[in-house]
């Protein structure tokens, strides 16, 4: 990247309050994995120095968790913005409906990857409820939309998120948000997933009306397997049929892409 993405985001906000969608292109996952460790240190750390606080809403798969080690690393040795993290809210797109001792669960491999690294108190990490703490996927949903609220400025539903990762799978899924599955119509702001077509098979998952209120969102996708849904969703294919191209930020949103990844988007003229 030669600018970080929050860098770029106030420039390219168009009259309509939504901003086209902005393509970066790396030349594999892992140099794409670290300039997105890059730009997300420096995207928080200017948070923070507007509001005091930061808030970021992690994904899970590969490339998701490859950008959380990298991070690890920059706390590790920073290079340039030092970001406080005992200041960081820390909220997930989706998880998997598993035991909390389980190594499917995102919480987990966030963990592992970067959170236990952290001086962070408790109450910034947000977890959604495991299959095990005593709810059904539905009420799992609906206790994590109540904190949600919790942490909401008066009158809104919904905390503000100044970054939203999201990963994508080879037919668009993001999130658990699967094409043609009733969580792609659901206006709810957290969904609890049954019958997923990957497993595990229950999950839950922020909606679109909850990802689409992110100030920035950015979609983290590596693998030629997946270039086909890139080149879909970015030629405007439905939300339900995949859900990828149904995603944006207030301020931006950003593709952030392996070359393998970006293989069959059409070349610019010259």
């Amino acid at each position: 990247m030669s600018l970080s993405p929050g860098d770029r985001a106030s420039a390219e906000l168009p009259d309509d309050g939504r901003p086209t969608p902005q393509i970066v292109i790396e030349p594999d996952a892992d140099r794409l994995a670290r300039s997105v460790a890059e730009a997300l240190v420096a995207r928080l750390a200017a948070a923070q120095a507007v509001h005091g606080s930061a808030s970021v809403v992690l994904t899970g798969g590969g490339i998701g968790i490859a950008v959380l080690e990298r991070v690890a690393g920059l706390v590790a040795e920073p290079v340039r913005e030092v970001v406080d993290w005992s200041a960081v809210d820390i909220w997930w797109g989706d998880e998997r409906f598993v035991p909390a001792a389980s190594d499917e669960r995102n919480e987990r491999q966030a963990r592992k990857a970067l959170l236990d690294a952290l001086d962070m108190p408790d109450f910034r990490v947000h977890v959604m409820p495991a299959s095990d703490a005593g709810m059904t996927p539905e009420e799992a949903a609906e206790d994590y939309v109540g904190e949600l609220r919790e942490y909401a400025a008066e009158g809104r539903d919904l905390p503000r998120f100044d970054v939203l990762l999201l990963g994508m799978g080879p037919e668009g899924h993001t999130a658990s948000i699967f094409p043609d599955s009733p969580a792609a119509t659901d206006e709810r702001p957290v969904v609890a997933v049954r019958d997923c077509p990957k497993p595990p098979p229950t999950r839950i998952s922020l909606g679109f009306g909850a990802i689409r209120s992110a100030e920035e969102v950015w979609l983290l996708v590596s693998g030629e397997e997946k270039a086909p849904a890139v080149a879909r969703a970015l030629a405007g294919a439905s939300p339900v049929e995949l859900p990828a191209a149904g995603v944006h930020g207030t301020r931006a949103t950003r593709w952030l892409l392996d070359a393998a990844a970006a293989s069959e988007l059409p070349r610019a003229e010259g």
